[in-house]
């Protein structure tokens, strides 16, 4: 394709998130002046969504936000703060809010939504922990919670992953706070802890040894754990699963069901609206101009260290047709993820491989042997702190987070930690 002044091609990325953000500064980082990138969001901030577990435990959610306009027009990415609707693959454009946007490669980063209606009750009975606006309720309920311990009252707390929940990570975190934090504050005694996921295995996705350190932390907390419960639904007070077993609570706390938050009939996606791709390129299926990456995607598990590698990929693949090079990188699924407990945290770096299994899509790569790392340590909260610096460092200055100089060192840093405090 040719990239002289007056054809550049032009480059469409849908999606203001991990994705969405990852891909253009790549793309203008690897491009240059060489194409016209453009930034579509209905957003004009990006939230650093893994840190919004400490909004619970009084963070104020503005620090969490990173406004779009400046490091778009810092790098040269045009920004539009508006809605795609719609693809046509076709004419080769994205119908947004009033206008039409043509492309010449389409990366669509639009992530994930939650659908709590497909367990009646969920909505009405649970708190969730979505959106910062549910954190904040959340807030509310703990403070009510830690005040009736305090004055010597019984409660009951349940934690619910349901089925086609697809990252469960942030509630294991958020069991794990809420015991530490309601032992500082000495409320823990009068509070029973309950948790109940339709996994076979706690963090199924992240393998064995994620189970075990799970397991273990529930034993030493005194959290009683379910697994293989399929919640059926939900009523005040109580929540019913298909094995017949019922469980009751004062408070529920769940993370919703995932579907697609933007469907595209246009374009092949799977039952819940995520696109169907090349593993390796995030090519959609018969598209070889549109990508999907992040959570807007089919990869089983949707965590934001996994969608900078997809975005990267995509991205790579788009430059090289632009330059007309071969591309450098694929995606490689491997996992890393740090999960907050307040009086340390766990580290695990999980690759992972597609199993083409319904009940268990994903699987630790049998050939992993030392890639697979976990370990636990107050040390791992610095690490944890350290990447919620970074990565607002570097998207704020519109840079990609998971390439370049800076992420070389970051990197280098997590192998020491990891090779002397996980195994």
């Amino acid at each position: 394709m040719g990239t002289t002044a007056q054809a550049r091609p032009k480059i469409v990325v849908l999606g203001g998130g991990f994705g969405g953000l990852e891909s253009a500064f790549y793309l203008k980082m690897r491009l240059h002046d060489r194409a016209d990138i453009t930034l579509v969001s209905d957003q004009d901030y990006f939230l650093f969504k893994p840190n919004t577990i400490y909004i619970p435990f009084g963070l104020d959610p503005e620090k969490l936000k990173i406004p779009l306009d400046g490091p778009t027009r810092r790098q040269g990415v045009s920004f539009l703060q508006t809605r795609a609707q719609e693809v046509d693959p076709i004419a080769k454009t994205v119908q947004l809010d009033g206008q039409q946007l043509p492309y010449d490669f389409l990366i669509v980063a639009t992530g994930a939504g939650m659908r709590a209606a497909e367990v009646p009750g969920l909505a009405e009975h649970a708190n969730t922990i979505w959106t910062p606006e549910d954190m904040l309720r959340l807030r509310e309920a703990f403070t009510g919670l830690r005040t009736a311990a305090q004055r010597g009252e019984h409660r009951q707390v349940l934690f619910v992953v349901p089925p086609n929940n697809k990252c469960s990570g942030p509630l294991y975190e958020m069991v794990f706070m809420l015991d530490t934090w309601l032992r500082r504050q000495g409320a823990r005694d009068l509070v029973d802890i309950t948790w109940s996921t339709y996994e076979t295995g706690y963090i199924q996705a992240f393998g064995p040894r994620l189970h075990e350190v799970v397991t273990g932390e529930f034993e030493r907390r005194g959290i009683s754990g379910h697994t293989q419960s399929v919640v059926e639904r939900l009523k005040a007070g109580e929540a019913v699963y298909r094995d017949g077993q019922r469980l009751p609570f004062d408070l529920a706390i769940s993370f919703p069901p995932y579907v697609s938050s933007t469907p595209f009939p246009g374009l092949p996606a799977d039952e819940r609206g995520f696109l169907q791709t090349d593993l390796a390129t995030r090519r959609i299926v018969g598209h070889d101009d549109i990508y999907a990456v992040g959570d807007a995607g089919d990869f089983p598990v949707k965590q934001a260290f996994l969608a900078f590698l997809q975005a990267d990929a995509a991205s790579e693949h788009v430059a090289a047709e632009v330059r007309g090079t071969e591309p450098t990188l694929g995606f490689e699924p491997t996992s890393m993820c740090v999960m907050e407990q307040f009086d340390k945290a766990t580290f695990a770096q999980v690759p992972l491989r597609l199993t083409g299994v319904p009940e268990r899509p994903v699987e630790v790569r049998p050939d992993a042997n030392g890639e697979y790392r976990v370990g636990s340590s107050p040390a791992w909260r610095l690490g944890k702190k350290l990447l919620g610096i970074y990565l607002p460092w570097r998207f704020g200055a519109g840079h990609p987070f998971h390439a370049g100089l800076p992420w070389k060192g970051m990197e280098v840093g997590l192998k020491v930690m990891s090779g002397v405090l996980a195994k």
